[in-house]
């Protein structure tokens, strides 16, 4: 077993490439500036263009260049976050609009697939959710109550989970869930954003956002785009400084793709229930092979353990599972952000003007929650009434959450105690190449990062979101801040927001 994998781009982006649009060169005026080209961001760009709106889209990398194209695509009502614990947090009526949300957003993905002929492998499929050997399957039997209050009457208990290879032991049969190929899938939602009359640019950064009457966003090259409304769909929001980002937590989750052969593998998704917990899918390879593509291990952003491995766990949990997988042919991450109260926020951003939207807190479930998205905006921009928008509301307090909210909000706060302590290394002289660390140098801490041909980079080691102190990611060679989720790379551009600036270069 191989415990130093390299991580690569996510299989999706070794068989897709998608054109970059032209950057913004110029002022313009449209109906609604989306800003962000992934799941959430052109789904609601498509759904309103459909609408016969004047739709402009900027991406600061290009279509899907976020953390979209990090998903494993599991298109499902079975949600990461457990109807038992929806129903402690919601009701039974929140609980049942969440499965009525996420199954309607299945519905809705295929019905564009079809509308638009989009050739993405889309299918329908079983899900299965089970327990490690030897946990309590209790746990099964409180979901599958609590799945049956929430609708989902097609839910049911089965023996085990169809693999040859490993007895699960009692597992839930989720009917009717979907898989496709992310990538292809934003590629024909954009070029249908664009036969309807939205335009699409890419390379371009919004900097500064404005809403109320003559909304604008201005981006890095000082053009601007003026607006009747805005939608951030960012993954995080990079407009809002504080407010979201004391209801949710970054998580990285890591994702490994394994050859095995055709057939060897029931086409299905699955899903365990410890924490951190692991999910599975199967995609197409080349020749006689599939690929079995395997993720979790998931932890705080900027707080993993020195000692912990994610690849290396990833790649023993699958092997003990699945003993005919082959070699790891890829080997990636993404950002999961984690809601207090389980469920995204999609609506007007909370104490702002009434014409700037946000879309945020996917929990794991990033495919559906960004359909659901794309149908709730359209409705609040149009000013339809729609049954999911006080669930989904940013502006809701779930008191039911509020122990969840103090405990994050203070693993934040402890975070800041990184202001005073020593560095992690006394002198740049003891980095390796290829590798970074924090430095103290008198009042300040230094990111100090030796490339692999020995130039050593020195940045502020303060985030520029609301300055907590990075942390050097070994594994993907990043500077991660472990308050809020921001990520730069080696050399200090941003990868993930909230902060829009990256880490100030020192001399």
């Amino acid at each position: 077993m191989d415990t130093s994998i390299v991580t690569t781009d996510p299989i999706w982006t070794d068989t897709t490439t998608i054109p970059r649009r032209q950057r913004l060169d110029n002022d313009v005026h449209c109906d609604v500036c989306v800003v962000g080209a992934g799941i959430a961001g052109l789904t609601t760009a498509y759904l309103l263009a459909c609408e016969g709106r004047d739709v402009v889209v900027l991406d600061r990398a290009g279509i899907g260049g976020g953390e979209t194209a990090c998903t494993t695509a599991h298109v499902v009502n079975a949600l990461d976050d457990r109807y038992a614990d929806l129903e402690r947090l919601h009701g039974e009526d929140g609980a049942r609009l969440a499965a009525e949300s996420h199954t309607k957003a299945i519905d809705r993905i295929e019905s564009i697939v079809d509308d638009e002929g989009i050739d993405c492998a889309f299918e329908r499929l079983d899900g299965y959710l089970f327990t490690p050997p030897g946990d309590d399957v209790e746990l099964l039997d409180e979901e599958l109550a609590a799945a049956h209050r929430a609708g989902l009457h097609d839910v049911h208990l089965v023996r085990r989970v169809p693999w040859q290879s490993f007895d699960t032991g009692p597992a839930l049969r989720f009917p009717g869930q979907a898989q496709f190929h992310p990538m292809r899938y934003l590629a024909g939602l954009a070029r249908a954003v664009e036969a309807r009359g939205g335009r699409i640019h890419t390379d371009t950064s919004a900097d500064d956002m404005h809403g109320g009457p003559g909304a604008v966003v201005t981006t890095t090259g000082g053009r601007t785009v003026t607006t009747r409304a805005i939608v951030v769909a960012t993954n995080t929001p990079v407009n809002n400084i504080v407010t979201i980002h004391t209801k949710q937590a970054a998580y990285r989750t890591y994702v490994i793709g394994l050859s095995v052969p055709r057939g060897s593998v029931v086409r299905a998704l699955y899903w365990d229930t410890p924490h951190p917990y692991h999910y599975v899918r199967l995609a197409d390879g080349d020749g006689a092979d599939d690929v079995l593509i395997v993720g979790g291990e998931d932890h705080k952003t900027g707080q993993e353990d020195e000692a912990h491995a994610p690849f290396a766990a990833l790649e023993a949990w699958t092997r003990e599972r699945f003993p005919m997988a082959g070699d790891v042919r890829h080997a990636w991450s993404g950002q999961v952000l984690e809601p207090v109260d389980s469920l995204a926020f999609i609506g007007r951003n909370p104490g702002d003007a009434d014409n700037v939207y946000v879309v945020t807190g996917d929990s794991g479930n990033g495919m559906t929650h960004g359909t659901i998205a794309g149908i709730l905006l359209a409705d609040l921009i149009a000013g339809r009434e729609n049954a999911w928008s006080t669930l989904y509301d940013p502006a809701r307090v779930t008191l039911r959450a509020t122990p969840r909210f103090a405990k994050e909000n203070l693993n934040v706060a402890a975070q800041y105690a990184a202001l005073a302590t020593p560095g992690d290394i006394g002198s740049p002289a003891d980095l390796a190449p290829g590798t970074g660390a924090i430095l103290r140098r008198g009042l300040k801490k230094v990111a100090v990062y030796r490339d692999d041909s020995s130039a050593v980079h020195e940045l502020s080691a303060v985030c520029p979101h609301l300055g907590c102190i990075v942390q050097w990611n070994d594994a993907e060679k990043s500077w991660d801040c472990p308050c809020h989720g921001s990520r730069f790379n080696a050399e200090g551009s941003v990868i993930n927001g909230p902060a829009i600036q990256g880490l100030e270069r020192l001399e």
